[in-house]
């Protein structure tokens, strides 16, 4: 009689600890996945975000792989057609074979010029939109890099050691944010000698556009981080690496900095908007990349004449600014909502 009631007792403590791995197992769904499985599940769950994130990584293929798509779909971006351009109205023939058909009111557009040709020169508007591309992601992707860069050391070491080290930096911010960027690098790019630097025409444009808007926007993240360290700073990690005796740069560097990974990630992708808008209005404004090379902006000044006779012209290098920009904002908002913590899940 004595088994059975053995036997039972062992059903009885089995049933328990099935209980408790049920338990344990239901709430691991919900409660053990990490915040990087969190945020990428809501992420996924943000269609609008998702769509964004597959336009930015299709703009960044397009602008790496420009020369071979050029290759295939087009012609290179600085061959003048001047052959099929009308000489009085500067725009393309209707029909190239016969001048007296007048002008294509669709700009050039055919199998052979996908999105047509440009006013006066007859170049490939889909070349030079790629790389164009290629300029605008450059600037703004190297301008974004010193900016994060910058941001974050002295946005973190502003968080962490507080009183004066605070304080000079924090006027620091608030000076560089009321500086004229606009109007400085106006007057800086068409001031700066070639050869600066071992750098020449638009290498040296490039550079000096990049430390413009790097080293004039780093408040914007160091803000943000120095907010982010002053929280991090109290917790109990920090307090437990600081009683093992840990030094200050220990702490920075493994306790802090990782925690702000994510936060300066995601507003990284809502300033490299910013960069592009930025260099093309440089470029606009006849003070950015040098012609031939191709710019957005730059396209956008040239297309102005041509609003009413040739608007295509105007269309393709704003559509292009447009959903770029776009794209990388939608992309950004939805990284900041899927890490939020306040977001339920």
């Amino acid at each position: 009689m004595s088994a059975p009631s053995h036997v039972h007792g062992s059903g009885d403590e089995a049933d328990a600890v099935d209980v408790a791995v049920t338990a344990t197992e239901g709430r691991s769904d919900a409660d053990n996945r990490s915040l990087r499985q969190i945020a990428w599940r809501r992420l996924r769950r943000d269609k609008v975000a998702m769509v964004s994130g597959t336009v930015v990584v299709l703009l960044i293929l397009a602008a790496l792989l420009a020369p071979l798509l050029v290759k295939w779909f087009g012609h290179p971006p600085t061959q003048f057609n001047q052959d099929l351009i009308d000489p009085s109205a500067r725009v393309p023939y209707a029909d190239p074979d016969d001048p007296a058909a007048g002008v294509d009111r669709w700009g050039g557009i055919s199998s052979d010029h996908l999105l047509g040709l440009e006013p006066v020169t007859g170049r490939d508007l889909f070349s030079r939109i790629l790389y164009g591309a290629q300029i605008s992601l450059l600037v703004a992707f190297l301008a974004t890099l010193v900016c994060v860069a910058l941001g974050t050391v002295l946005g973190i070491i502003a968080g962490y050691m507080g009183g004066w080290v605070d304080t000079l930096i924090s006027r620091a911010m608030d000076i560089f944010l009321a500086f004229p960027l606009m109007l400085f690098a106006i007057a800086l790019v068409g001031v700066i000698p070639d050869g600066v630097l071992g750098l020449t025409g638009n290498g040296l444009r490039i550079g000096v556009i990049v430390f413009i808007i790097g080293f004039f926007n780093w408040p914007y993240i160091a803000r943000i981080v120095r907010g982010q360290t002053l929280a991090l700073r109290e917790r109990e990690f920090v307090e437990a690496a600081r009683s093992l005796g840990a030094g200050n740069r220990h702490i920075l560097v493994k306790e802090i900095l990782p925690n702000l990974v994510t936060p300066i990630i995601v507003y990284s992708t809502l300033l490299i908007p910013t960069n592009i808008l930025f260099e093309a209005a440089l470029s606009f404004l006849g003070v950015g990349i040098n012609p031939p090379t191709p710019s957005w902006g730059k396209m956008l000044s040239e297309a102005v004449p041509f609003y009413q006779t040739a608007p295509y012209f105007i269309v393709f290098p704003g559509l292009a600014i447009f959903i770029t920009v776009l794209a990388f904002n939608l992309f950004g908002d939805g990284l900041r909502d899927a890490f939020d913590p306040k977001t339920s899940d």
